[in-house]
């Protein structure tokens, strides 16, 4: 079954903390559904053009009906002209998000961390604290770990050690409320408070 490898204060292989037995019956299509759906809330949604009844002038008829030998126009705002409007363009409008429901972000969440749990790249620690506030003592903490990026969860950081891991580069620190199993799919190892994995993993 997947197991959490527990480090010391040295950060140090001390156990292992089993995950609930059903997470291995989890869906992965339900991490998929939610990554989907992040991204989709993260879009700019700024592109757009100008449709012909948006581009100014286009008032006057260019040219007779009648009698020219050309074809019959309108306006020059019509999208056959140069300059005119787009025609089908792209509008500033449209709604990209994509529903996904509590169970299914709790799903995802938990399938998530077995991922990196089965990948022994999910560590559990007392403690995230950097009491000198000092960006080497953070960067230690990281290199300790050898692993390509982390992404370190802390039930509630205080501010030096938020100001202690803010510059490092493969590093990146959040509180509790703000995981979810998009930054647990991206970052290659997960660090994360005893207390805060206790609550997360607990089954009703």
């Amino acid at each position: 079954m997947s197991a959490a490898i527990i480090l010391d204060k040295n950060l140090k292989k001390s156990g292992e903390a089993q995950l609930p037995e059903s997470y291995k019956d989890i869906n992965s299509h339900n991490l998929y559904l939610y990554i989907k759906s992040f991204l989709a809330s993260m879009r700019a949604n700024n592109a757009i053009a100008k449709t012909r009844g948006r581009v100014s002038g286009g008032g006057k008829k260019p040219w007779n009906q009648k009698g020219g030998g050309r074809a019959r126009a309108g306006s020059i705002t019509s999208p056959v002209f140069v300059g005119g409007g787009v025609a089908h363009g792209p509008s500033n409008n449209k709604n990209y998000n994509l529903k996904v429901n509590k169970k299914q972000k709790r799903l995802a969440l938990q399938y998530a961390l077995m991922e990196k749990a089965n990948n022994g790249s999910l560590f559990i620690v007392d403690k995230i604290q950097v009491e000198s506030g000092k960006t080497k003592d953070a960067y230690m903490m990281f290199k300790a770990l050898n692993q390509r990026n982390t992404l370190f969860v802390s039930e509630l950081f205080d501010e030096k050690t938020f100001l202690a891991f803010r510059n490092i580069k493969d590093c990146y620190l959040i509180d509790g409320v703000e995981l979810n199993a998009y930054l647990v799919a991206t970052f290659r190892s997960v660090v994360i408070e005893k207390s805060l994995f206790e609550s997360i993993t607990k089954e009703d």
